[in-house]
């Protein structure tokens, strides 16, 4: 006897519209056709995969009402981010309003000139019913202002034309809020790479925007990372792309989503038409492209290859782990090594980047304290609360994380003869984990499986890495690992100037001490962050930071100088000693006669 066909549950229904440019506010509902009989539950996430930090984005719900057959329905509060309505029969609707006016990558602004949000910021979960289809209609703001306005996500739509206002779909509350979505007046450009549309939406002004350039190069860095994980089939683990990007005076900053990311960006660090022509984009054009490369990465490294513990999110409380090392760290450690391997940018130029991370992890002492996986595991209560002291008490995982993604790279190219490498790691946490993930099989790595994963696919013995340099806190010696590939790394401290080795920013009455590193010239003579430095030997300082490098380019390394300066409202006086900075400039560079770096094209044997 046939089967009859199962009846599909009916779908999670969201409306959201901008209501009130000016004020700042999303309109939204959500319908709950099957209520659950005991009282239904609604939460929103207190944080956003990708952002390790609680939010509590429910702050910014204004206000908030149930409804069912156009009678109130009770609403309870249980806690700061959920509510509970009172048990109906039927069809469950409530309606709410999200104030937006965070201007990031991570949660909802709206205002005359766009609305952007992500899901996590804007749509209640409906709790015990997150596994049903959803779709949401997105709707026009009445204000005729927004009459040219366009919609741009990569959530399927449904009775909605693309970049158009209506409905969309997703397969569950987690694709939902996997989509963010950008509204305004904004260009569009896009490409294809292998077989693959890709779309680049850029919301701000930019005068000349050299688009066809953009499309260009993001073209070669996407079919480079697809042809990295699947060189056989060369196929995307996404039928569509899309890279958001908010353009502002001064920013920088992304968040990886599984088909799209969103990107802002300083409006000079994109390319102009009506610059010279290069052959290498310039400084900024370059930490551009590394942000659009490092979050495409992760469509691969932390949005399919995920550790355990997030398998699934639980996106109401923190989910530790020890691991970001390898998943923001090894992303980091391949976005500009991606530029390259497309063509983006010459050897050199890697080589430059490179010294640079070198120099940002050696700045601090941090590193000598705490080790990259205890970084991980930390990054919901330091990491990402980093105040004035993070310098002397904690590292990146980013960046130590990319040098740690280097070691391994050049350990097991140089014991195998470069027969494997990275590479075949990344390929193999690939196959093993992320292939199939929204495939009905999803399955995250534990630390254990990693290491252990490292040691079998490399045929490498690799524990002294993970015990030095990832559970242990010392500094990896590049130049040593760098030497069986011709590949110097040196040291240099030429014409030390005189540094209070400090961060040092604005203020009215002076410059500002944001940081001061442990050990440094302010740190010996009692400075502070915080103070207001306003004279040195009796010269006013400024509120320019370049003032007080021309007021200490007339002393040399080791004269001591006095500085007056402010803490809270008490005038102080420091006789400090200048020294030099003491983190060298590191410089990596290919030796003489050598035709290929390591690392950077990947061998035919891998």
């Amino acid at each position: 006897m046939k089967k009859a066909p199962q009846k599909q549950p009916p779908a999670i229904q969201y409306t959201i519209v901008p209501k009130d440019l000016a004020g700042h506010l999303f309109n939204v509902t959500v319908t709950v056709a099957e209520p659950s009989p005991d009282g239904q539950v609604f939460a929103l996430p207190a944080w956003i995969p990708g952002s390790y930090m609680i939010r509590e984005f429910a702050r910014n719900i204004v206000r908030i009402r149930a409804e069912a057959g156009g009678a109130a329905v009770g609403l309870t509060k249980l806690d700061k981010h959920a509510w509970q309505a009172a048990p109906v029969a039927g069809p469950l609707t409530l309606h709410y309003e999200v104030y937006a006016w965070d201007l990031s990558v991570r949660a909802a602004h709206l205002d005359q000139t766009h609305g952007f949000f992500n899901g996590t910021s804007v749509f209640l979960r409906v709790v015990g019913q997150e596994a049903r289809p959803h779709q949401v209609d997105i709707q026009r703001p009445g204000d005729p202002a927004t009459r040219t306005w366009r919609v741009a996500t990569a959530l399927p739509e449904a009775g909605a034309k693309r970049y158009g206002f209506g409905t969309y779909i997703a397969a569950d509350y987690d694709e939902l809020i996997d989509h963010p979505v950008e509204m305004g007046d904004f260009a569009l450009g896009g490409f294809t790479a292998h077989g693959v549309r890709h779309d680049i939406v850029i919301t701000g002004r930019v005068p000349n925007l050299d688009m066809a350039r953009l499309e260009k190069d993001l073209k070669a860095i996407c079919e480079t990372q697809i042809a990295f994980f699947e060189p056989k089939t060369k196929k995307a683990p996404m039928d569509r792309y899309v890279f958001l990007t908010m353009v502002v005076g001064d920013g920088y900053g992304g968040l990886e989503h599984r088909a799209s990311t969103a990107l802002i960006c300083s409006r000079t660090d994109l390319p102009s038409t009506a610059a010279p022509k290069t052959a290498e984009p310039n400084e900024g054009y370059i930490k551009f492209l590394g942000l659009c490369s490092h979050e495409y990465f992760h469509t691969w490294n932390v949005k399919r290859i995920k550790p355990a513990v997030f398998a699934p999110y639980d996106l109401q409380v923190e989910n530790y782990t020890p691991l970001l090392w390898l998943f923001e760290g090894f992303t980091s450690y391949y976005d500009d090594l991606m530029l390259v391997r497309s063509g983006i940018i010459s050897e050199a130029t890697y080589f430059k980047l490179l010294g640079k991370t070198v120099g940002s992890v050696l700045r601090g002492t941090g590193r000598t304290k705490q080790s990259i996986a205890d970084s991980s595991f930390d990054a919901w209560s330091k990491y990402y609360r980093q105040d004035e002291n993070a310098p002397n008490a904690i590292i990146s995982y980013y960046t130590k994380g990319s040098l740690v993604g280097l070691a391994f790279d050049l350990t097991i190219r140089a014991k195998t003869g470069g027969a494997k490498s990275l590479d075949d790691i990344m390929l193999a946490l690939w196959d093993r984990y992320g292939r199939d993930f929204y495939k009905g099989s999803p399955r995250g790595v534990t630390e254990q499986e990693v290491e252990s994963l490292f040691d079998e696919v490399s045929g490498v013995r690799l524990k002294t890495i993970f015990d030095r340099y990832i559970r242990g806190t010392e500094d990896i010696p590049l130049a040593k690992l760098y030497a069986p590939f011709s590949v110097k790394v040196t040291e240099e401290r030429k014409n030390a100037k005189p540094s209070l080795d400090a961060g040092i920013g604005r203020d009215a009455a002076g410059v500002k001490l944001t940081q001061v590193h442990e050990g440094g010239a302010a740190h010996q003579a009692g400075l502070s962050a915080g103070d207001i430095l306003i004279a040195v030997d009796g010269l006013r300082v400024n509120g320019n930071p370049s003032n007080l490098d021309q007021l200490f380019a007339r002393y040399r390394v080791g004269d001591t100088v006095t500085v007056h300066a402010f803490r809270r409202d008490e005038l102080m006086a420091f006789d400090v000693t200048l020294l030099g900075d003491r983190v060298p400039c590191v410089q990596v560079s290919i030796a003489p006669g050598t035709r290929k770096g390591p690392a950077v094209k990947r061998p035919s044997a891998s």
